[in-house]
């Protein structure tokens, strides 16, 4: 927005004057830029690097993402989403306004289209700068436009090549204002950067409208607020209707009360694996009795994957086949997962409960895999439900969890011996499952780890286990199992061990005891099938307990959805607010 034209009290030599109370030029003034311009240029400054900065760090959690991460130490930490919301709105106001402000004051005239024939035609060297400066102007404003579009795009649920384009122009944003500012200089050195600390009164040009930094002003927002306002009144809802009848919670949704429930489809991206694409479409309904409330979720995932970190056996012993599992980040051997997660507000970053970075509490635990951690900052619990394949979760459970305020750490968590998870906790009571497997701190699964329980019956196992994947994107079949129970396993015997082959796969999941307490509140059953799985889910109106959500009619509720396909923690997500309205 810098202005390199020449204003009419400009000489043709480009020598700047002022005129004096007496209209006296003055030769010789410093270059200076109008008062307008000045405000304008330094709020999308602003914008623009705040912008980038939090944007760089939402990409340097992408899974393949190299460049971002190499600038890790230098971005932001935190919750970082508000920000760049923030950031990117201001962002969109500066722009409108900016637009709005040259044309009621006439100033078109400073990056007019045609200073840039001066670029393949002979001229001087400050006129061919001047033309470079306005061609970097119109690529600015364009890379602004699409940016905003992508953004836009990505934000109602969309991600794929609207990603590598968003991320691409905020790359070339951030080149673009190291080379804005030296052409600049070139141009007139120091004294020319110095003239947007240097403001004048606005000159009057023909044709000029009264109040143009005003009615910019008044117009930008007035826009950026309507499109605020469409955001909030055109989020998805999910009408909870009472019914008399409750559905049979058994994964098939062929109950004829789900045929008279509207349902919504929520877009989720930016997840691993889901066949290198990385989103996921996410259809839910829910319904209600007097006692319990009942929810219908069906997503999208090409494969069937129960294999949660199984453990092969080779010559030096028991190994943890999937990478990643000393950091919390396991993209290949794992089990497929679903989460929702409530809160009785819609802040962004999931109700305000996502930091990222590797260490978002300065005084605390870094996260295992450096990026970021999920916590509340204001005392706020906020419900969690998760339902995990191998882990109870083709056995009728799923585990009810929350988000709550940071957790003191243990010793054994500051050392960096086991993983710190901020607020991320599970509810009071005990879970159906534990592992198979002793690794001794992060850098345990590097070498063999202890098996704590072996097949009763290894021939039978196998048949449970069905035909294994030739590679970790492969799909389990239909009937496969792949846990141990206390009916066909039995402690770790040395003897039974060195019976069984060098090569043996054996399941790590061991759903071995019962749930119970609060974290035993949630009912629910999954099949897959076609490339969807599909999960119903019931809980208690009210469980009374704190670490729930209470679903009352007209209470205000929101809730979000991720997928995690056969991965530990990089589950899709979606940035706007799901709301339910209990009938």
């Amino acid at each position: 927005m810098s202005d390199l034209t020449p204003h009419p009290e400009t000489f043709a030599d480009n020598t700047r004057i002022a005129v004096s109370s007496k209209s006296e030029p003055i030769a010789n003034q410093k270059p200076r830029s109008d008062d307008g311009t000045i405000i304008l240029h330094w709020l999308t400054a602003f914008s623009m690097v705040a912008s980038l900065l939090t944007g760089l760090r939402i990409s340097a959690d992408g899974q393949f993402t190299t460049w971002a991460k190499a600038l890790d130490k230098l971005l932001p930490v935190g919750e970082i989403w508000t920000w760049h919301f923030a950031a990117s709105a201001a962002l969109f106001f500066c722009t409108i306004s900016y637009f709005i402000y040259v044309r009621r004051a006439v100033l078109g005239e400073r990056n007019s289209s045609h200073r840039l024939r001066t670029l393949t035609s002979p001229t001087t060297y400050r006129l061919r700068l001047r033309a470079i400066n306005v061609a970097l102007h119109w690529f600015a404003y364009g890379a602004i436009i699409v940016l905003s579009i992508s953004g836009t795009i990505l934000y109602f649920g969309y991600g794929g090549l609207f990603v590598t384009l968003h991320k691409a122009l905020a790359w070339a944003m951030l080149f673009y204002i190291g080379i804005h500012t030296i052409t600049h200089f070139l141009y007139g050195g120091v004294s020319q950067l110095l003239r947007l600390f240097r403001p004048q009164q606005l000159l009057a040009n023909k044709g000029a409208k009264p109040w143009p930094l005003l009615l910019a002003t008044i117009i930008g927002l007035i826009l950026l607020s309507s499109l605020y306002a469409l955001d909030l009144t055109t989020r998805a809802t999910v009408v909870v209707a009472k019914v008399s009848t409750p559905p049979t919670v058994d994964g098939k949704l062929d109950d004829t009360i789900w045929d008279k429930v509207a349902a919504i489809t929520v877009e989720t991206h930016q997840g691993a694996n889901l066949g290198d694409s990385g989103s996921s479409s996410v259809f839910l309904k829910a319904v209600r009795t007097d006692k319990k409330i009942y929810f219908a979720f069906r997503w999208q995932d090409p494969t069937r994957s129960l294999m949660r970190s199984p453990t092969i056996k080779k010559s030096e012993g028991w190994y943890v086949m999937s990478k990643g599992g000393g950091v919390a980040d396991v993209v290949d051997y794992y089990e497929d997962k679903f989460a929702v997660l409530f809160s009785h507000t819609d802040k962004y970053g999931g109700g305000g409960s996502t930091f990222l970075g590797d260490k978002p509490l300065a005084a605390y635990p870094k996260s295992p895999h450096g990026r970021g951690l999920h916590y509340t900052q204001d005392g706020r619990i906020m419900d969690m439900w998760q339902w995990k394949s191998s882990r109870g979760g083709m056995l009728g459970h799923m585990d009810d969890m929350y988000f709550g305020p940071p957790k003191k750490p243990t010793e054994k968590q500051l050392s960096g011996n086991k993983r710190y998870a901020g607020g991320y906790e599970a509810d009071p009571g005990a879970a159906i499952y534990e592992y198979n497997y002793i690794a001794d701190g992060p850098n345990g699964y590097n070498s063999p780890v202890r098996l704590k329980r072996l097949p009763l019956d290894l021939t039978a196992m196998r048949y449970q286990l069905g035909s294994i994947p030739a590679n970790a994107n492969g799909s389990n079949t239909e009937a496969s199992q792949w846990w141990m129970t206390n009916e066909n396993s039995i402690p770790y015997d040395t003897g039974l061990d060195a019976t069984i082959p060098l090569g043996t796969i054996l399941p790590s999941s061991l759903n071995i005891h019962d749930y119970h307490g609060d974290r035993a509140d949630l009912t629910a059953r999954a099949r897959w099938k076609d490339g969807y799985w599909t999960l119903e889910v019931s809980r208690k109106l009210d469980t009374k307990s704190p670490y729930d959500m209470g679903f009352h009619k007209g209470t205000r509720v929101y809730l979000w959805v991720s997928v995690f396909d056969h991965n530990q923690t990089r589950h899709t997500r979606h940035q706007r607010p799901i709301q339910l309205d209990i009938e």
